[in-house]
């Protein structure tokens, strides 16, 4: 189990709501328990080795929803940050943002900042929340800014190539991703990490995110390390 961990693994945690529609209860309910999976899960990256973990926490979609379920969710964010917060720290875990983080409600995102602050230079685990996030609109927010810089000459036409565009990208200095998750068994990438999943390798499991435990990770870990991974070479 110790050779060949992916140093990035990133999940889309799906299944919240059929969760808590299988147990007759509100949809806060199974969002609630995806946030024991999140401990665990985190808790269990640390212990793996695993280096960076990335989880689709809010889409640039998902705003769609009912008023009353994103109220509940970023209030679920701003309780489970002020909670998590002092294990961070004792865990050595550095947290991490992706996505259009300044169109978040006013508390969520000074929560937000304030303990990615505070844990900047912890060395362990990368914790990396994608918040109102989306794949198509990071590209285009890293195009719209390398048009600004060639504009101010900060950049010039010919510097622009992949190993560029990509020190545009939210996920800018974080390692390659290794290994996609998505729980609850759909089977699509959701607008997630268009760029970054270029050669990851994607694992989809039908265990709906509240359900999803150590076990579960060890599992799709244990699949990755059984593939070859051939870059495109043959």
């Amino acid at each position: 189990m110790k050779n060949r961990i992916p140093k990035h693994i990133a999940i889309i945690m799906d299944g919240n709501g059929r969760w808590a529609e299988r147990r007759r209860v509100p949809k806060i309910m199974g969002h609630r328990e995806g946030v024991a999976s999140i401990r665990n899960i985190t808790k269990a990256c640390t212990e793996l080795g695993v280096k960076v973990l990335t989880l689709y926490a809010f889409s640039t979609e998902n705003w769609k929803r009912s008023k009353k379920e994103v109220d509940g969710l970023m209030k679920l964010l701003v309780e489970f940050l002020k909670k998590e917060e002092p294990s961070m720290q004792r865990n050595n875990i550095r947290l991490m943002a992706i996505g259009r983080l300044k169109e978040l409600p006013d508390r969520a995102y000074k929560r937000l900042t304030e303990v990615m602050d505070s844990t900047k230079d912890n060395k362990g685990l990368v914790f990396n929340l994608a918040l109102n996030y989306g794949g198509r609109p990071e590209i285009v927010d890293a195009a719209s800014q390398i048009c600004r810089d060639v504009q101010s000459g900060k950049l010039s036409v010919s510097d622009i190539n992949e190993e560029t565009f990509e020190s545009y990208l939210y996920t800018h200095g974080l390692p390659d991703l290794d290994l996609l998750i998505r729980t609850s068994g759909e089977m699509r990438i959701s607008n997630f990490l268009l760029w970054q999943l270029s050669y990851a390798e994607i694992y989809v499991t039908d265990t709906l995110w509240p359900d999803f435990r150590k076990k579960n990770l060890v599992l799709a870990i244990e699949d990755f390390q059984g593939r070859e991974r051939r870059y495109g070479g043959r």
